[in-house]
């Protein structure tokens, strides 16, 4: 009897990080989401042709949604223009109604918004884990600046 192959495609599916928004925000809170996507946007996800960087989302009460706006997913090549997708259209999250609820209370508070931290592959199947972030002023980026270089100068032995 021969034994199962494991599946060593782990590493070829791409992870995309929005590392501005870990600078930017305070991430308080996080969430794993599915994504609504067409055909061809998912093929150029996969191949890593996604950015994060001007996306945000807007938390909808009635009818409860979540919903991605300025997350630029390129055009897929290979497909005919007839069958290409819009780069920057509105995208569905979908998570729990009672999470979203939550959700959506939470970003009615003043300075509170919901950002896109991470995209990746679960099972084949595209997730993204959002956060609910508050933003940070200038002088709270200097001082985690600061903090981490400290950090990384004690690990070095200086």
């Amino acid at each position: 009897m021969a034994a199962k192959k494991s599946k060593s495609n782990k590493s070829a599916e791409p992870v995309i990080q929005n590392r501005k928004a870990r600078h930017d925000y305070l991430i308080s809170e996080t969430l794993e989401c599915g994504i609504k996507l067409t055909g061809t946007e998912v093929k150029s996800v996969r191949q890593g042709q996604i950015s994060l960087g001007e996306g945000y989302v807007q938390a909808v009460a009635e009818p409860p949604g979540l919903i991605l706006l300025g997350v630029h997913i390129a055009e897929y090549p290979p497909a005919g223009a007839a069958t290409q997708h819009v780069p920057t259209r509105e995208r569905v999250l979908l998570a729990h109604k009672r999470e979203i609820k939550k959700w959506a209370n939470w970003t009615r508070e003043k300075g509170r918004t919901i950002v896109p931290l991470k995209v990746y592959f679960v099972d084949g199947r595209i997730k993204m884990l959002v956060g609910l972030g508050t933003g940070k002023k200038q002088y709270d980026k200097r001082q985690a600046i600061k903090a981490r270089d400290a950090q990384r100068d004690m690990e070095r032995g200086r």
